[in-house]
């Protein structure tokens, strides 16, 4: 009896959980109340959002309108109901498949985490990605009540024009009946056929979802809350003469961008810092918090409220500095260079003289660029023999850099005790990429750099390298190509940062480790990409690399027309100078752990570029190339001699029968790209010893 009773308690507590009851009229009521709640939260149109999914592919809304609609099914790990009807769904998809409908789970539940839905996939056999809604703004939006809820959005006019359960059948742990209404195949249908869906919203069954910050908005106000977080967070590029295109100086201002702090925050675009949460740790980590990301966008839903106080943004005065880490102890003037209004223009290679008479130590460095809408990037590298009047400063000349900069880019700062050499004479040598922007405009950028005391010799040595790979062939309308290129780590290693480089086409970016042993980490990753932003991502601990490892890059590109930035989607992209051709480029910053300053060890970067080209085009990473791997005019002139070249017949070629055939190679002004300046370099030029 004990036994039963127990039984009946566990059915009632499901029936509480899973929204039934053992009283038909008691449920019917509920059902009632869900449909009025339901029906009273349908959202008329859906705001753009950006979500990523449980493998950390990136996901926004509105760059899906040239699907033909677009499904969102709620779930939660743990919930019986969204298991059981995972079959309805492989249903639906099967269905509709080839038809242009997108089909997408969203996980508004704050307790899972990445790990346990990537889990919880696997077990319950779903197969279409599952969106993080950790922060839950997405199903507020949407007003989600329960788990199973399917939406079906019209991205025609992101309307949801279905909302409620797949079909009849009952999933609340009885008997499966037989299916009488495909409530959302027939929703589809009618969004395919551009009619009117019949029944627009209906009740669902499934595990209650909660949403426990709607109840704090009404709190929410900017003096106390807002202000804060963006004093915090934004005010340094939103101030008197900073990079952002408007100063959060008062509240009439920040209430006027508003709704488009709001849209840039749910799209992440702002802050422009790219590192996934759910991978690493970083130094420089401009994320907002959860918390804060929650307050600024309802405080924007609930009107914006003041707040009683003095405002404190405008009590204080933000003006942004001419220099953000100070007076420069040296200051280059990068020659002068009129940008013309269209056209194109070529890689540039000046020069400075450098006026320092003794060595110094760099600690840190800025680059100051008065054309930010022109300069695509700067990069520079010291030269001991100062170059004849008006000859280029080619980088293959180049030795240690003084600073770069591209799109978006901060400064560089070494971390303590860490630094690069720069010797006294000599020139700077500078590779300047220039991009006409519709108007004629002459930029004059500077070059500040930060020495360490002469009485403070750091201790350690910083170098700086690439990951690239410039045999990339990316086919046209595509809209999630993926390329890869690795490094063979020659000797013990530590990583500080990487900065990951692109151009329009750049969708998302990585970079994992494989250790000697076979096991891979992920280091960082950017599940989207986005060129007007690109900067260091500074690792909070730095990484060990051990000898024998090896650095992974992937890049994933769209070239489709939903790619607002795309030059043209009918053409296949290779690798180029200019931005609307293509490069694959992770540059990294490092230093050699057996190499101090006073014992430099200037062959172990020798040796890091020997195997570089391997690493190119080894796309699945066994060592050796086989012809099907080859790309690029490199790889295409490799494949043309493939046969002579492979000296054992054994189908492919090693590293000493590759090295053996860089050596045959035509000799060009620019080498293989052994540094991130060098990396820029031309696809046919940068390849080619």
């Amino acid at each position: 009896m004990k036994a039963r009773i127990s039984v009946l308690a566990a059915l009632g507590g499901a029936a509480l959980i899973y929204g039934f009851t053992s009283d038909g009229l008691v449920g019917q009521a509920a059902h009632k109340a869900v449909a009025a709640e339901s029906a009273a939260a349908q959202p008329i149109r859906v705001s753009n959002f950006m979500l990523v999914d449980q493998d950390l592919g990136a996901h926004e809304l509105y760059r899906m309108s040239d699907k033909s609609a677009i499904v969102l099914i709620t779930q939660m790990n743990g919930c019986p109901i969204s298991r059981s009807q995972a079959p309805a769904y492989k249903e639906l998809q099967a269905q509709f498949a080839g038809k242009g409908v997108e089909f997408m789970m969203l996980n508004s539940a704050a307790q899972d985490t990445r790990e346990t839905i990537q889990k919880e996939v696997k077990d319950a056999g779903y197969d279409m990605p599952v969106l993080m809604d950790s922060n839950q703004l997405v199903g507020e939006q949407l007003g989600v009540q329960r788990t199973a809820e399917v939406y079906v959005i019209n991205p025609k006019t992101w309307q949801v024009v279905y909302h409620g359960p797949v079909d009849d059948r009952s999933d609340y742990g009885g008997g499966q009946k037989k299916v009488e209404h495909r409530y959302a195949a027939d929703a589809l249908s009618a969004v395919l056929a551009g009619q009117t869906v019949q029944q627009a919203s209906l009740p669902s069954k499934g595990c209650l979802i909660d949403f426990p910050a709607k109840a704090k908005v009404a709190q929410i106000s900017y003096v106390h809350d807002v202000a804060p977080i963006l004093e915090k967070n934004c005010v340094s590029c939103h101030e008197k003469g900073g990079i952002g295109p408007f100063a959060m100086d008062r509240y009439e201002t920040v209430k006027g961008f508003s709704p488009m702090i709001s849209e840039v925050v749910m799209t992440h675009r702002m802050p422009p810092y790219n590192a996934d949460p759910h991978v690493g740790k970083f130094s420089d980590n401009k994320n907002l918090t959860p918390t804060e990301i929650k307050t600024l966008v309802h405080w924007v839903e609930a009107g914006s409220p003041r707040g009683e106080g003095p405002d404190p943004l405008a009590a204080k005065t933000h003006v942004a500095s001419d220099w953000p880490l100070g007076k420069p102890d040296l200051v280059l003037d990068v020659p002068a260079y009129t940008i013309p209004a269209s056209g194109v223009v070529d890689y540039q290679h000046p020069w400075v003289a450098n006026p320092e008479t003794k060595g110094h130590w760099i600690r840190a460095s800025t680059i100051k660029v008065e054309q930010r809408a022109g300069v695509h990037h700067l990069l520079t590298g010291y030269m001991k023999d100062v170059p004849a009047a008006g000859q280029p400063a080619y980088e293959n000349r180049w030795g240690v850099s003084v600073g770069g900069y591209a799109v978006g880019a901060e400064s560089e700062v070494d971390p303590r005790n860490v630094g690069s050499y720069l010797p006294p004479g000599g020139a700077i040598g500078m590779q300047a990429h220039y991009t006409p922007f519709g108007k004629e405009a002459t930029d004059h950028s500077k070059i500040g750099i930060y020495f360490y005391k002469d009485s403070e010799t750091p201790k350690y040595v910083m170098h700086g390298g690439v990951v690239v790979n410039n045999a990339i062939e990316i086919p046209a309308g595509e809209a999630r190509h993926k390329e890869i290129a690795y490094l063979t780590i020659p000797h013990d290693m530590l990583l500080y940062a990487a900065f990951p480089h692109a151009h329009y086409r750049g969708y998302a970016a990585d970079l994992w480790i494989r250790y000697p042993d076979g096991k891979e980490k992920l280091l960082l990753s950017l599940p989207r990409y986005d060129f007007n932003w690109q900067r260091d991502y500074t690792f909070a601990e730095p990484l060990k690399v051990p000898a024998g490892s090896r650095l992974i890059a992937h890049w994933v590109y769209d070239n489709s027309k939903e790619n607002p930035a795309n030059p043209d989607p009918t053409k296949t992209i290779t690798w180029g100078e200019q931005s609307w051709q293509e490069m694959f480029y992770t540059a990294i910053r490092y230093r050699w752990l057996d190499e101090t300053s006073a014992k430099q060890l200037p062959q172990y970067d020798q040796d890091l570029n020997k195997d570089r080209m391997m690493g190119m085009m080894d796309s699945n990473m066994d060592g050796k190339l086989q012809k099907a791997e080859l790309k690029g005019e490199v790889g295409h002139m490799l494949a043309k001699y493939f046969e002579v070249l492979d000296k054992d017949h054994d189908g492919s070629l090693d590293a000493a029968e590759l090295a053996a055939a860089q050596k045959m190679m035509p000799q060009h002004r620019r080498q293989a790209p052994s540094t991130a300046a060098e990396a820029f370099s031309s696809a046919e030029k940068s390849s080619t010893k």
